[in-house]
């Protein structure tokens, strides 16, 4: 034996030791074993010196020499270019340090020398997705699988990949396939039921969580899933309980904060909700949906200000939340920043021009912008996408009724009849017979149901003898009792009853079928130019009588009925009522005028201690409904009020009318720039207030028609006098 192959035995058994030592884990001695023999000698082959620099290698990385292990390895590669082994310890290293890219090349050549090795192509899939290749990631585990369709951890891998690609039903498959190997892995059981719950499957999805939690009850990622999933459900205690676990184990989890704020939310408990989504912000300042979810709650606590700032966080953090832009510009149009929420609206069109929603908004801000063209072409925008979009529907019907358009309004008003938040849905469920379709009356019963307000039943009251004409056999009117005595006399009512009674007749089969006198103008084809005239009320002689003397103790001249509140409840009251009695002051100046309150409900306080030098006779409080309200405004000159039910009246006992109307959000039936009313043509005046108008200057503009009236009249009163 020569001594070359001597030395080179030597070398072998040498490796062969440290290789020993390595698994018994005493890694020094195997490193100090190979030192000698690293350097290329004469006589030791480049195959015996490579697995000594693989062994060094070894020894370097778990000494935590990371550095020199790297070294090493790629010594021993280029002294044996096809060490598989090694590339598979080099990638790992490299993918340790971060330095994803390298071991991207590592594998690539790992995979190249061993394309059947399961391994390299899963450990490639590891790399690619972390330096954010899915699809790449994808396919290399799909070839791992390939290979080894028991490789539990590389059905795992790809599932996670699948979900993140959307790719929902491979993911379950991956995910299943995977469990089936990794019984006991809760991390994959939890996974799997995210895929389920965004399959719509909840009910799988919950069993999944819940096996997570029974192979790893301190799991606070399944319990907040399972919070999410209990939400869906609608198991909303248990859904509380379940974020509330989490949040226990751990307090500074921001996703179950978040996810606990809208169970909360759902439970109506908004202080608390608030309360858990600013902790979640606490916890991740930039989180955009808590930013997003806490505009949700401060906006249904009409904090609107604070709501802004909100949805504005949540948009800095995350620009992309179309529902943020959306909900940012309803709350501006909210807080009467029409133009910026506008501008809102088209950000989130952007991000989004199929959101219906968004088109909606900006037809609604549009039209309280008064740019109707513009906002009828939103509002169609709208329903082009969504054609049920009950909302738009009513939206573009209102407008158009506004702009004159009956024949198309009116046909689209019935839409209010779709509306699960509008009364006249809940009219259609309750009353069993048929409702009027336009179809003949002849012979038939009908019950007219009130659904709408008081001055609505007054206004269209003139269909009833329109109603009678189609043929109606018997018509009877369920309306409020504060209706009853004045509607009693109106031609075509048969019979006026409340509601109960109406509808106990309604089940015993009285009425062949029931309408709404909103509905009326729809199957009579009214139009603008065949506007029925207006009832004509009249005022019952005893109750004139009774009210007589009271009036009498005004001063000699002209009296004067005012309305300066409406409903309290009504969703506009905030613009068209007057703030306060005070604001009416003016009026008090013109002289030769006595004033009478026909205040009801709201402002009668006001009325009862008008201010120091206005006075004022009140009998609105005094009032028992409308009956007694026509017998006092039959003996008063002129009535001038808010848009209430008084207009209403008035105008029906063919007494002048003037009608001052807020500057935003003008009920359609007074229509668009007219100081006139096609309902009332003979009585009624409107005073509008122009953009960026207060009441006090459409309140100067009525007392300044007091005094051309009254003083002009008062003038041709004296000069025929003196004649």
């Amino acid at each position: 034996m020569t001594s070359t192959q001597t030395r080179a035995s030597s070398i072998t058994d040498i490796n062969q030791q440290a290789a020993s030592l390595c698994s018994a884990g005493q890694f020094a001695d195997a490193w100090s074993l190979v030192k000698p023999v690293l350097a290329p000698h004469a006589g030791v082959t480049e195959d015996a010196r490579a697995d000594a620099l693989n062994i060094a290698g070894a020894c370097s990385y778990a000494l935590g020499n990371l550095t020199d292990a790297e070294n090493y390895w790629r010594q021993c590669l280029r002294a044996k270019p096809g060490y598989a082994e090694v590339y598979s310890s080099l990638g790992m290293l490299l993918k340790s340090f971060g330095r994803l890219s390298a071991a991207k090349a590592v594998y690539r050549q790992l995979v190249a020398l061993r394309p059947g090795q399961a391994d390299a192509h899963n450990n490639l899939g590891t790399v690619l997705y972390g330096m954010g290749y899915r699809d790449e990631a994808e396919a290399s585990y799909r070839q791992a699988v390939a290979i080894r369709p028991d490789y539990a951890e590389a059905h795992y891998n790809r599932a996670i990949v699948l979900y993140e690609l959307r790719r929902l039903h491979e993911a379950e498959a991956a995910f299943r396939a995977a469990l089936i190997g990794l019984p006991e892995h809760a991390e994959a059981h939890n996974n799997l039921g995210n895929v389920l719950m965004d399959l719509g499957r909840v009910d799988d999805a919950d069993a999944a969580y819940r096996q997570a939690l029974t192979i790893k009850p301190q799991y606070p990622e399944a319990l907040n899933n399972l919070g999410c999933v209990l939400k869906a459900m609608f198991r909303l205690p248990e859904a509380e309980l379940a974020c509330r676990l989490a949040l226990a184990i751990r307090p500074d989890y921001a996703e179950a904060h978040l996810n606990l704020g809208a169970v909360l939310a759902d439970l109506k408990r908004l202080p608390e909700a608030e309360a858990a989504y600013r902790e979640a912000i606490a916890h991740r300042p930039d989180y955009a949906e808590a930013h997003y979810n806490l505009g949700l709650a401060l906006s249904s606590l009409e904090r609107l200000p604070e709501a802004e700032a909100a949805y504005r966080e949540a948009i800095r953090f995350r620009p992309d939340i179309v529902h943020a832009h959306n909900n940012l510009g309803c709350v501006l149009r909210q807080l009467d920043r029409l133009p910026e929420a506008v501008e809102a609206f088209a950000q989130a069109l952007a991000l989004c021009p199929d959101l219906a929603e968004a088109h909606y908004n900006v037809g609604a801000a549009l039209a309280q912008l008064r740019q109707l063209p513009e906002a009828e072409a939103a509002y169609l925008r709208a329903l082009a996408l969504r054609p049920d979009y009950g909302d738009a529907r009513f939206g573009l019907a209102v407008l158009l009724l506004g702009m004159g358009r009956f024949e198309e309004g009116w046909r689209l008003y019935e839409c209010r009849y779709d509306q699960p938040g509008f009364v006249h849905h809940k009219t259609r469920a309750m009353l069993s017979c048929p409702q009027w379709q336009g179809d003949t009356l002849s012979g038939k019963s009908l019950l007219v149901w009130q659904e709408d307000g008081l001055g609505d039943m007054i206004q269209f009251s003139r269909y009833f003898a329109l109603l009678k004409a189609q043929g109606a056999a018997h018509i009877a009117f369920a309306c409020a009792p504060a209706l009853h005595r004045v509607m009693a006399s109106v031609d075509g009512v048969d019979a006026v009853l409340d509601h109960d009674t109406a509808l106990a007749r309604v089940a015993a089969s009285t009425y062949d079928c029931w309408t709404s006198l909103l509905s009326a103008p729809l199957h009579l084809r009214t139009t603008v130019d065949t506007i029925p005239r207006a009832v004509r009320l009249g005022a019952a002689p005893s109750l004139v009588e009774k009210w007589r003397p009271i009036l009498e103790t005004l001063p000699p001249g002209r009296k004067i009925g005012l309305v300066w509140k409406g409903n309290a409840k009504h969703h506009n009251d905030a613009n068209r009522s007057i703030p306060t009695l005070a604001m009416l002051a003016p009026l008090w100046s013109v002289p030769g005028l006595g004033f009478v309150s026909l205040q009801k409900g709201q402002g009668e306080d006001e009325a009862r201690n008008p201010p120091d030098g206005q006075p004022l006779l009140d009998l609105g409080s005094a009032v028992n409904d409308f009956a007694d309200s026509a017998a006092i405004i039959e003996q008063l000159d002129l009535v001038i009020c808010v848009d209430t039910s008084m207009a209403h009246l008035a105008a029906s006992l063919g007494k002048p009318c003037w009608v001052m109307l807020p500057e935003k959000d003008v009920d359609w039936r007074w229509m668009h720039e007219r100081s006139d009313s096609p309902w009332y043509p003979h009585t009624l005046r409107l005073f509008r207030r122009a953009a960026g108008e207060g009441w006090s200057v459409a309140v100067e503009r009525v007392r300044q028609a007091c005094v051309e009236r009254f003083l002009a009249e008062n003038a041709t009163e004296f000069r025929s006098a003196k004649k």
